[in-house]
């Protein structure tokens, strides 16, 4: 968390004081970008940091004036004049507040992240590519203008093309010292550690490069197109001429349904847009309540549709300047809409000196966190869904605005999404159950309408004679006419093309029970079908799923059932009690379809042997595997005791661990003249590993030597011993055949 009001009141001043230096100019550029009065915009400003930022939940959050609003603002401003327009605007107002109560902040859940990581990224690089004319103090237009069209007929790019030829020197050198500042200050550890904020150095080094400067008179004085421009009143009750009411004479006329009817719409959109993308800038990912932000922003349009303001919305630069500056509570919101307040009130002048080339450096140096070249790898590592959408997002809203981008992006977005969905709506699996061939079909959690066509043709692939698991139990929505579509196929169409259809997982409401129409455990017709080369081809296959993690679909409670009158195992497993050498796990086997013999070193004494017999002859399983591992801790210790005592027989201390490490220990003989020649820990571990797999071909050798029955099984052909050696590091498997 950010922290106590203590630890977090210092960095919102400093935030607040910040994001007031960069929203001044672009408050009034907004409004007269919109053909509305200039205090119009302030208003705006104020009332987001204020009225707004109060009743919002978001910590981060600034609202004020919308670049993406100006079109929409001005269009209605020539159709119904400034008066008619602020009563919209109240309207407007009030139907966010119903959206708000009927909570449809919700929608925000449903924009997709590679939009909404584009918008971030296009604002980006539209502040690097909007301010570089104004950090040379070329670009005159109304600063904010986030539109590729400008006002004065030229664009984004078209700016570029005069921009040598008509930089104004002082605003250029300004603009300049105030970028290469900037850029020491977040890279000297000394100057970020002091307790000024750099923002407010860059603007006081401004105002006083604008002073002296101006002492050279002609040329090398700054305009007051290059300066910030704010209302001066005569007095402070002169303040009071600036504000405008709202026209209620033609309240029944539809012009003015719709526009309030407009302004709602684009104004909620982009505002859930932009708190969306604000949440994600946040270092502590706290997420903010659409809802109540939707109220927030109503209450904050009917104010300003009273006074004279134009809309407002959550806005991305204002709120990513604030995290960027330490921002950590609302606090600095209100405190950037406090100081917007007082400074128009009582220093305006002061204001008007402040060279806009020298706020235009830090949007630019807040424009190059955003587009950073990070999230483009990110992005292309997600593929092309994640990939192409964002960049369209980007093209889109740098070639036009950030409204009309943002829609093209939502729109590129949802309609990857659907493609998506229709093309892989579900996952269709191949599995071998003890050699019978079963297409799985899992199907998503949510399936609707469009996955129709897909879930068609997969049904359809499935061969005649075939069989088909269809994998319910992920599903929690499922739409009618798919439903009716099982139901179709499990009465009609799978008889009729006589395929084994079977069901699992699906909801009891649904009406599709579990039916499973293969053996998916061992019973007494597969152990009868299955020679002892199948059982051992099965768990070498078991194996592979295992190292893949795509285990066999089973239904543990028909297991448990099927089973408990009898079992039919296909093979014994002897391995160690090591805890990484499961049997079951290793071979993707379910209940019933291996013994499982486990002893420290996996060595065969008579009661394993007898264990085995038993599985063999009694139980009639097919095969016999004797499973050793590597870094065996028996095979360790037995390596280790004889080291220590230069003998193929010692006593460990315990009666009973003696008989394990001794029969371990037969396969040291030939290598005992060796063993102090191996210092290393890898050349140790390379020693015990190779002692390990001894340790399995002499086991394997001691059951066909002392079992007659398993002996003469194994002449006959209706066992086979293999062995074989584990690696728990790679999970893969040697065979000794």
């Amino acid at each position: 968390m950010p922290g106590t009001f203590r630890e977090t009141i210092r960095p919102d001043l400093t935030a607040g004081l910040v994001v007031f230096l960069v929203a001044l100019p672009l408050c009034l550029g907004i409004s007269l970008a919109s053909d509305a009065p200039a205090f119009s915009g302030l208003l705006a400003g104020i009332v987001g940091g204020l009225i707004v930022a109060a009743i919002s939940g978001s910590h981060t959050s600034v609202s004020g004036p919308a670049a993406g609003l100006t079109t929409i603002v001005a269009a209605q401003i020539a159709t119904l004049g400034f008066e008619l327009f602020l009563t919209a605007l109240m309207l407007a107002g009030f139907i966010q507040i119903a959206l708000g109560i009927a909570r449809a902040g919700f929608l925000s859940a449903f924009f997709p992240s590679s939009v909404i990581k584009g918008l971030l990224a296009a604002i980006g690089l539209i502040l690097i590519l909007k301010q570089i004319p104004h950090v040379v103090g070329h670009d005159s237009d109304p600063e904010g203008d986030m539109s590729f069209f400008q006002p004065d007929k030229r664009n984004t790019f078209s700016e570029f093309a005069a921009l040598l030829p008509a930089l104004h020197r002082s605003a250029a050198i300004i603009g300049l010292a105030s970028l290469a500042l900037l850029v020491l200050w977040h890279n000297i550890t000394r100057l970020k550690r002091l307790p000024i904020p750099v923002s407010l150095v860059v603007v006081l080094l401004g105002i006083a490069g604008h002073w002296i400067l101006s002492r050279f008179g002609g040329p090398w004085v700054i305009g007051a197109s290059h300066l910030v421009n704010v209302p001066v009143a005569d007095s402070l009750r002169g303040v009071t001429k600036f504000l405008e009411q709202p026209d209620f004479a033609h309240f029944h006329e539809p012009r003015l349904w719709i526009a309030a009817v407009t302004i709602a719409m684009v104004a909620s959109l982009e505002t859930l847009l932009n708190v969306e993308a604000v949440d994600k800038l946040d270092p502590w990912q706290r997420a903010t309540p659409m809802s109540r932000e939707l109220i927030a922003q109503g209450v904050g349009n009917i104010v300003l549709g009273c006074i004279g303001g134009i809309p407002i919305t959550s806005v991305v630069v204002r709120s990513s300047v604030n995290i960027n500056a330490g921002g950590r509570t609302k606090l600095a919101t209100v405190v950037h809409g406090i100081l917007l307040a007082v400074c128009v009130l009582f220093f305006p002048r002061i204001l008007n000196q402040i060279p806009l080339s020298c706020l235009a450096a830090i949007l630019l140096v807040t424009g190059a966190k955003l587009f950073n070249p990070k999230l483009f790898r990110q992005m292309w590592k997600g593929g092309k869904y994640q990939f192409l959408p964002f960049v369209i997002t980007i093209v889109a809203i740098v070639l036009t605005n950030l409204l009309a981008g943002v829609v093209i992006g939502l729109c590129v977005g949802i309609s990857f999404i659907l493609f998506s969905t229709m093309k892989r709506p579900i996952q269709s699996f191949h599995e071998d159950h003890f050699g019978m061939k079963v297409t799985r079909i899992q199907l998503a959690n949510q399936v609707s309408f469009l996955n129709r066509g897909a879930l068609d043709t997969a049904l359809n692939k499935v061969p005649r004679n075939g069989h088909v698991l269809i994998d319910g139990r992920l599903v929690e929505y499922i739409d009618p006419d798919i439903l009716d579509m099982l139901h179709d196929y499990r009465t009609d169409l799978a008889p009729a093309r006589r395929v084994n259809a079977s069901f699992i997982g699906f909801p009891p409401k649904l009406h599709l029970p579990d039916q499973i129409l293969y053996s998916d455990y061992a019973t007494r017709e597969v152990q009868d079908r299955l020679t002892p080369d199948d059982v051992l081809e099965i768990l070498k296959t078991g194996h592979v799923r295992f190292e893949k993690g795509s285990h066999l679909t089973r239904d543990t409670g028909r297991q448990i059932t099927g089973t408990a009158a009898g079992q039919f195992p296909l093979a014994v497993v002897l391995s160690c009690i090591d805890s990484r050498t499961s049997a079951e796990l290793i071979f993707d086997c379910g209940l019933g379809d291996v013994f499982s013999v486990r002893i420290a070193g996996n060595v065969a004494s008579l009661k394993v042997l007898g264990s085995i017999e038993y599985g063999c002859t009694v139980a009639r399983a097919k095969l016999v595997v004797v499973m050793g591992h590597t870094r065996c801790g028996a095979v360790t210790a037995a390596v280790n005791f004889a080291a220590a005592k230069a003998s193929a027989s010692v006593e460990t201390g315990c009666e009973h661990l003696d008989y394990i490490v001794n029969d371990i220990q037969r396969t040291l003989i030939s290598e005992e003249s060796s063993l102090g020649t191996r210092t290393t820990p890898a050349e140790q571990s390379q020693f015990v590993d190779k002692i390990a797999a001894q340790n399995v071909k002499l086991t394997v050798q001691d059951i066909l030597g002392l079992s007659k029955a398993l002996r003469q099984l194994s002449e006959e052909g209706k066992i086979r011993i293999v062995g074989c050696l584990y690696d728990v590091t790679t999970a893969q498997i040697q065979w000794f055949e």
